[in-house]
Parts: C-alpha cells; structure tokens; sequence
C-alpha cells in the first residue's frame, strides 16, 4: 500500500523540479572540437542618433589642442549610475551630427569609432602637428531583465560584449530562467528588432545577436516551474491539500477492498 501511495505521489513532486538538463547550457546541438574557429560575426558598432561619444585630441604642443578639448555649448551630461561620476560626452543628434570645436557640424551617423577618429585626424590636420584623437561610445550600456541574479544596466567599457558576458554581470540566469528562449531586443537604424537565442544550443555562438550592441535590452522569461514559487502561500497550500485528500482516500478505500 506504501509502494502505491508514493507512486501516485511522485508525479507531484517532480511536477515543481526544475531538471537537470535545463539548467545547463551548451548542451545541444554538433559537439565542440579543438580545432580553432574563426569568429566572423564580431559587429562593427556603428553611431546612431543619441549616442554619446567621447572625443579627446592630443598632440606634442599641448597648448595647440586646448581648444579642441573644451567642453562646448551642446555638450551632454550621462548619468553613468549609483556611485558614478557623470559621464561628459558629445550627443549625435537625430540628424546624425555633433558640433566639433572649431570644426563645426560634422556628420558621423553610420560611422565606426576608428572611422570618426580617421575623419577628424584628417581636419585637424590644418591646425596641429601629428594629432592623436581618441573617441568611444559613453552610452554602451546594456540592460539584463528577468530571471538573472542582478537585474540591472550595465555600462561597458569597450566595444565587446557578448550575451555572456552580460548574463555574467547580471548574476547568471537563475534556477527558474529558461535558457532555451533569451530575448534580445535591438534598436538600430530607427528600426527595432527582436531575436530568440538558445543558450543550450553550441551554435549560439555563431548568431549575429551574439555580440551585443549598443543599448541592447536582454530578457530571461522564467520556466512554467516558477509561478508555483509566486503564488500566495495558501494558493499554493490548497492544490496540496487536495491532492493529498484525494491519496489518502483512495488509500483508504482501497485497503478496505
């Protein structure tokens, strides 16, 4: 009669377990090899309206650059988050512009960081000798929600960074994350666009939404498992209660039999 009772309970029980193999990743799909693969879908970050660009100019006369390095009318202030300094930087307008100290309008919508560092090397030829400009994005930033340890944004301090590398700062996806259906929303061009990636397929790494951009937004949606955690205790108490009621009066009955 026990052997039966547990036998019609386990069913239960496992119905609340969140398995093994859902919480791995990497595990599907042609196994890895030792073989070196080269990585061809690294993006090239583009500037878009609203990004925030730092641009420093160097050269050996130190007073020749000062003028190129003011902080200019237009010039934008970026909360970088708790604890941070303010970030200071120049801001793309929607028309694809920034207004370069003594260089005026420059049009840089489309244009890689290295592509904005050649064009302004070549204008400021005209003015300083051998000039150095340095320019990145302040507004990589990308934002982890759902089920991760952390949920939060991220500033990133260079131009690489993989969805892991963002679940990794966000916690990790937690026991109820679903690992086989990360959203991974996209704003580029004026269009928005959405992608699915499964974490336990090895061919994830090939996807062109590997490799973060800019502003990218990431969404672990949690597995069925996890509404039996947030329900009311006593919601969560009567299915319980009943299933139990059910077992111990068909154990009653059929001991009797």
């Amino acid at each position: 009669m026990k052997k039966l009772f547990y036998l019609l309970l386990l069913p239960l029980l496992l119905a609340s377990c969140v398995t093994h193999e859902e919480l791995l990743n990497f595990n599907q799909g042609e196994a890895f090899s030792a073989t070196p693969v080269d990585i061809t879908n690294l993006p090239q970050l583009q500037i878009q309206p609203d990004d925030l660009l730092s641009i420093r100019v160097k050269a050996l006369e130190l007073s020749a650059v000062e003028p190129f390095n003011v902080d200019p009318p237009g010039m934008t202030n970026l909360n970088a988050g708790s604890g941070m300094r303010p970030l200071i930087g120049y801001l793309v307008t929607r028309e694809g512009t920034i207004d370069f100290p003594m260089l005026g309008t420059i049009d840089v919508i489309g244009l890689t960081t290295d592509e904005l560092r050649d064009t302004l090397k070549e204008k400021l030829v005209p003015f300083l000798n051998d000039p150095v400009v340095m320019v990145r994005f302040l507004n990589f930033r990308i934002t982890v929600l759902g089920e991760v340890g952390n949920p939060n944004t991220f500033f990133v301090a260079n131009e690489r960074m993989t969805i892991l590398d963002a679940l990794g700062q966000a916690g990790d996806i937690t026991s109820y994350g679903n690992r086989t259906n990360v959203l991974v929303i996209r704003e580029q061009n004026g269009q928005r666009q959405t992608a699915r990636l499964n974490l336990q397929d090895r061919n994830i790494f090939a996807s062109p939404f590997f490799y973060l951009q800019q502003n990218d937004v990431v969404y672990v949606e949690p597995l069925k498992v996890k509404t039996a955690s947030i329900r009311d205790q006593s919601q969560r108490l009567l299915p319980w209660l009943s299933a139990i009621t059910s077992l111990t009066t068909l154990a009653l009955t059929l001991s009797r039999l």
